[in-house]
């Protein structure tokens, strides 16, 4: 086997990386080999660290394997191990939704042909919820759909695998958000107060219940913003009351012109467990700071679950309350958004402008 290193400008921060156990580094992505053993990794695998003489570099896989090195089964460089993983998770999953009631983890484990403890990590992992949150939002998906069909509430429990309405009504807002009246009737007897006003970014639009505010939408005209808040309440009485929700809008409109402080406003957000933590995560952001998916994901405990951190972001419903604008992509990309990428880019220009002045008022008076 080769033992000449690889020549690089960059060996050094590779072998930090290694050390450091940096699974994205930001000297780029690369391999590492150890001539001991015939190995390469990733610089995150959880092995112990190899001696710097006996470590070897390279771009990639091709290359480690051309140099007559084989992939690490730990931290699994070709993803081969990871596939088996996400297929066993995936027919985990279609078995819960084919399933009338929740199938048991030993059931799901041994379908799966792991023992329950490294299945349940697996799962978790992959998912970012546990077999169980995920059955649940099996069961709340199925009763949102028959009670929006018309469905009677007890024949909508009861084919939805729940044992009886009294596991619903418990806890309505882990479910449904609402209770299963409520859902049935789309909204029907609710009350959502909306006022529209202009803002720095153009039409914005702010709906709320006796709860607290449900909707926060802006830089759409008139029409598409309620249309939106509407359709979460297709049947669901809304009612101008620009008076009422004045000081609310007012507050909206000056964090979008200017950012000075965090919007703290009291809030009705309907969404799953997950959704709910991962918005509480979003709200401990601090104005001026951003965080990475894949950070968001850690921050809740689960740090496989970064597309379901995502999704729970897009669904957010009280853009700048809960300020998903401050989640970024790994590179520190802006990827998407709800109301653009050019408005996620000028609130946070607005936040870290904000920041950099309040730094430097802090100095003076120092």
């Amino acid at each position: 086997m080769p033992e000449a290193p690889m020549p690089s400008d960059t060996d050094s921060l590779r072998w930090q990386a290694v050390l450091d156990r940096d699974a994205t580094p930001a000297c780029g992505p690369f391999l590492y080999a150890v001539t001991t053993q015939g190995v390469y990794c990733r610089p995150g695998c959880p092995s112990r660290a190899p001696l710097r003489r006996n470590t070897r570099f390279f771009a990639d896989i091709a290359a480690a394997e051309q140099a007559g090195f084989r992939a690490c089964k730990r931290c699994d460089p070709k993803g081969e191990r990871a596939a088996l993983h996400a297929e066993a998770v995936r027919a985990a999953c279609a078995m819960i939704e084919a399933a009338e009631t929740m199938p048991s983890l030993a059931a799901l484990a041994d379908r799966a042909g792991y023992a329950r403890h490294h299945f349940l990590r697996l799962f978790r992992d992959v998912t970012g919820v546990t077999p169980r949150s995920y059955a649940e939002g099996v069961r709340a998906r199925r009763l949102q759909a028959a009670l929006s069909a018309g469905d009677r509430v007890a024949e909508a429990v009861a084919g939805a695998g729940f044992g009886s309405e009294s596991r619903v009504y418990e806890d309505t807002s882990r479910h449904l958000g609402m209770t299963p009246g409520a859902a049935r009737r789309g909204g029907a007897g609710e009350v959502i107060r909306i006022a529209h006003a202009e803002s720095a970014m153009g039409p914005l639009l702010v709906g709320a219940t006796e709860k607290g505010v449900c909707f926060i939408g802006f830089a759409e005209p008139p029409e598409a913003l309620e249309g939106d808040l509407r359709a979460r309440f297709p049947k669901a009485h809304v009612e101008a009351a620009d008076d009422a929700l004045a000081e609310t809008v007012r507050q909206v409109a000056a964090f979008i012109a200017e950012p000075a402080a965090a919007l703290r406003l009291p809030l009705d957000l309907r969404g799953t467990a997950f959704q709910r933590q991962v918005w509480e995560a979003l709200q401990r952001i601090p104005l001026g700071e951003t965080r990475t998916y894949a950070g968001l994901a850690a921050e809740i405990g689960n740090p496989a679950a970064v597309r379901a951190v995502a999704r729970a972001c897009a669904r957010n419903p009280v853009s700048l309350a809960v300020p998903c604008h401050r989640v970024v992509g790994a590179d520190g990309d802006l990827t998407g958004y709800r109301w653009g990428v050019p408005r996620k880019k000028a609130l946070l220009e607005g936040e870290s402008r904000m920041q950099r002045k309040r730094l430097t008022q802090s100095q003076k008076i120092e």
